[in-house]
């Protein structure tokens, strides 16, 4: 109860002094010889009694009180207002130099006493300045001038304040250019200020009409005032320089005395004007950079940062408006604040952000519309910052937002009208991102790295049995033809068949017990046999051509003495036929068994026949086959450790240890082993790891293999994207990039194989023009075998192309994160002509001593180390 009665007591003394406005005006810096006032004002309805103030024994009065007063009256709806104003005013001088305390004065207001608030002074014994900027008379006093009149740096000069030297990107400075002067300045020209190379930079004051205030400098006292200020925040680290800022004043001297008329000071001008320039040094100021490891929802923001999310509206209907609201507030760099990510749910479409700058950060609105129904949920949302004061990443997380999103009345309407029919609205499926294709797990086949099947010992084996094999088809069937039209061949085809129709015939004679007409057919069987197959005719009948021309056609010398002993039976028997049922059939089996034998022996030897030519062509093609079915070597441990690496490879990439992957796949390269899988599966560890150039490198590498290989093709659109550089290819013409696009439908070993497809059914058709029979047949052959040509001709342009392609060292990957293209090659020699980063893909003119002459796609060529690039 004392303490509350004592604090409404002060209030009541003091509320009758606030009323009044009783107040005392003085400088807070003077000098030691100077004199300067003190004012003491008292506002109020009524002249104040019984003012009373001594200075102290800090101060002499040199002169006062002055009092001075005036008073006024208005009037306002009838309403009368008076108005007092009473003024003591003192002159002083400081008796020693520090800082004193003036106290307060007291006077009797409406009959109760008040009291002013007292005052500090600081006294220096640096001497007053030449002249104030305040419109103050000039005081006479030693200028600091040199013999010529001009003005010492003491005089005059500008100074840059920093408020910080050393701080970490993105943490805010001020920078304060100020005026000190002891001289009357009369104006300014010329102000260049700094650009704050390396700082985001804001302005904070640029006064128009520049105020002076005293201040104390090295125990001197200035007139200073602000010029401008700023607020920067570093965007890089290391030592960063503030620009000198650079002034010319325009300063009244004194003129020197001529020695006249002791009036001349009275009525002349002893002032001229001249130019003083003025100037900041550079200041260096230490940037650190951030340390590493920033989460991945670090917004750029340094300092002390608090967030705040909400939704406009909690509950709508689908295809109905809403926004997530996010605010960011704190001391640091606000204006220099990212817009968080959010992760809205799936079928919300979101708009670009609104960002509004609020007093001590910014609101980032996230504007969006569902386009589905039901109960969602938004966030929580991270967002890091770095902490000054705490030297770490500091992470905040805003709570869940929860959504419930209904239906909306046309769309269930629309619902409504298609129950029964069980259809709901269509829409496209929106990418909600992208990523490279996942890596191939099945084994591949493997191959050595250079090895095409086109023009390969195997495609020249092919190719020259494909050829012979229509070349002898050609004569086969042209022979074929002329034996057809051959009647003595066409007997020789059909001996045998009409050997055993007469041979029936006898049979029969021989169940009928016809002795003459079973040995004159089994003789008529015979000779015609010989005839027949022999080509013989009747005059040539006799028993030693028939026994000579046998022997020649391959049948064996028992076979032949066996036919010509029957024939020479059944010619005895015509005339003194045996007796007996079986004799007749023992010679009639042994007719069979001979015509067999001898057909048998003459198929033989046109078997043999061929069987020698076929023979020779296997020997022609056999070392052919032989090297390119030679399977790629898979080093000391065979198929099993080939195995173990790409099961290895594949596992490790599974469960994200792309390293280990990585590391799998390329020992199974260094087996010098080479499949367009492997290549790619390798190209997706190196993506994986962030290693952009070298994922470049074996996406291009798998495409050399198989240009079709569209999982190669779609993840290197993919790296490319990572490439810093950007280059514009030269344009080619249509007809070309319309016909290197269809070559990259098939691989070159495919296109090899299509010609020979092709040019098999070439030759097919050339045979049917050939040897066909009806016009008809030769006009298809014709027309068609000739497009058939062309398509093999033009399947073998795309694989020779191909391999022309692979087979080149011409084309590299810069694996250098950043290298200089020379214009001449050589350390120290040439000038810079352009930047090339990692990933960019570069075509090989030449090279000399380690230095290489390189072509970019846009037509620019240079020099760059060898080193610095890898060839594809």
């Amino acid at each position: 109860m004392r303490r509350l009665l004592g604090i409404l007591a002060a209030l009541a003394f003091a509320l009758p002094a606030a009323a009044q406005g009783f107040e005392m005006t003085a400088p807070n810096l003077v000098a030691a010889d100077e004199q300067f006032n003190v004012t003491f004002k008292i506002d109020g309805d009524k002249a104040p009694s019984d003012f009373e103030w001594s200075p102290g024994d800090d101060f002499k009065l040199v002169w006062g009180p002055q009092k001075g007063s005036s008073s006024s009256i208005s009037i306002i709806n009838g309403k009368t207002t008076r108005t007092s104003t009473t003024t003591y005013t003192y002159v002083l001088m400081p008796r020693s130099t520090g800082t004193f305390t003036l106290p307060p004065a007291s006077a009797t207001i409406k009959g109760k006493k008040v009291s002013s608030a007292s005052r500090t002074i600081q006294v220096v014994g640096g001497g007053q300045q030449q002249g104030s900027q305040g419109g103050q008379a000039r005081q006479q006093g030693t200028q600091s001038q040199d013999a010529a009149g001009e003005l010492s740096g003491d005089d005059i000069f500008m100074r840059m304040s920093i408020s910080k030297s050393s701080v970490v990107v993105g943490e805010g400075l001020t920078a304060t250019l100020k005026l000190y002067t002891r001289v009357p300045v009369a104006g300014f020209e010329d102000a260049r200020f700094p650009t704050f190379d390396g700082f985001w930079s804001q302005q904070l004051q640029a006064p128009q009409n520049i105020q002076f205030q005293r201040e104390n400098v090295g125990g001197r006292i200035y007139d200073a005032a602000v010029l401008r200020s700023w607020n920067l925040i570093p965007q890089k680290s290391g030592e960063i320089s503030v620009d000198p800022a650079e002034l010319i004043c325009l300063v009244n001297v004194r003129k020197p005395s001529t020695g006249g008329s002791i009036f001349d000071s009275f009525f002349q001008d002893d002032y001229r004007t001249i130019r003083k320039r003025v100037h900041t040094p550079a200041i260096a100021i230490r940037v650190s950079a951030l340390p590493a490891g920033a989460p991945a929802s670090f917004g750029g923001g340094v300092g002390q940062f608090a967030i705040k999310a909400s939704l406009t509206r909690d509950s709508l209907k689908t295809h109905d408006a809403a926004s997530l609201k996010l605010t960011v507030t704190g001391s640091g760099n606000t204006a220099l604040l990212e817009a968080p990510r959010i992760s809205f749910p799936p079928d919300f479409e979101v708009y670009d952000v609104k960002i509004t700058d609020v007093r001590g950060g910014k609101t980032f609105e996230y504007p969006f519309i569902p386009r589905s129904h039901g109960d969602f949920v938004i966030g929580p949302v991270e967002y890091s910052y770095y902490d000054i004061a705490k030297g770490r990443y500091v992470t905040l997380q805003t709570q869940a937002l929860p959504l419930s999103v209904e239906r909306s009345a046309s769309a269930q309407a629309q619902a409504d009208r298609q129950q029964g029919t069980l259809s709901v609205e269509k829409k496209d499926v929106k990418d909600l991102g992208s990523d490279i294709r996942y890596i191939s797990t099945r084994k591949p086949s493997f191959s050595s790295p250079g090895r095409f099947f086109l023009w390969s010992p195997l495609f020249f084996g092919l190719l020259g049995g494909l050829l012979l094999l229509a070349a002898g088809l050609y004569f086969g069937l042209r022979k074929r033809a002329e034996l057809r039209a051959d009647v003595a061949r066409t007997r020789n085809r059909g001996a045998v068949k009409m050997a055993r129709k007469r041979l029936a015939a006898a049979g029969k004679f021989l169940q009928q017990n016809l002795d003459a007409a079973f040995w004159e057919e089994l003789h008529r069987t015979l000779l015609g046999f010989v005839s027949d197959k022999l080509g013989m005719d009747a005059a040539e009948m006799s028993r030693e051509n028939i026994l000579e021309r046998l022997q020649a056609a391959g049948a064996s010398d028992s076979v032949a003495q066996e036919f010509c002993s029957l024939l020479d039976e059944c010619e005895y028997a015509r005339y003194a036929p045996a007796a007996g049922q079986e004799a007749m059939s023992a010679q009639y089996e042994k007719a069979v068994s001979v015509i067999s034998e001898i057909d048998s022996c003459m198929k033989k030897k046109a078997s043999f026949k061929a069987g020698a030519v076929l023979l020779a062509l296997l020997i022609f093609c056999a070392p052919a086959l032989s090297s390119q079915a030679a399977p790629a070597s898979a080093g000391p441990a065979g198929e099993a450790y080939l195995d173990s690496l790409w099961t290895a490879g594949v596992n490790a990439y599974t469960v994200g240890d792309y390293v280990a992957a990585r590391d799998a796949w390329l020992a199974i390269s260094e087996l010098g082993l080479a499949s367009p899988e492997l290549y790619t599966n390798t190209g997706n560890a190196f993506f994986k790891t962030d290693d952009y150039a070298r994922a470049v490198l074996w996406y291009e590498r798998a495409l050399r293999l198989d240009p079709s290989f569209a999982d190669a093709r779609h993840n290197l659109a993919l790296a490319q994207g990572m490439v810093q550089d950007r280059i514009e290819q030269v344009p080619e013409f249509f007809l070309v990039s319309w016909l290197r696009s269809l070559g990259w439908k098939l691989s070159s070993d495919a296109w090899a194989v299509l010609f020979l497809v092709l040019l098999a059914g070439a030759l097919a058709l050339a045979l049917l023009f050939l040897l066909g029979r009806s016009q008809s047949a030769r006009r298809t052959g014709f027309f068609l075998g000739i497009a058939l040509l062309l398509l093999s001709m033009a399947s073998l342009g795309f694989s020779s192309w191909q391999r022309r392609e692979n087979l080149k060292a011409d084309s590299a990957i810069v694996i250098s994160p950043v290298v200089a293209v020379k214009s001449t090659p050589g350390a120290g020699v040439g000038r810079d002509l352009f930047i090339l980063h990692e990933g960019t893909k570069v075509r090989i003119n030449d090279s000399v001593s380690g230095w290489v002459n390189i072509e970019l796609s846009d037509g620019r060529q240079g020099w760059m180390r060898e080193d610095n690039l890898e060839k594809v």
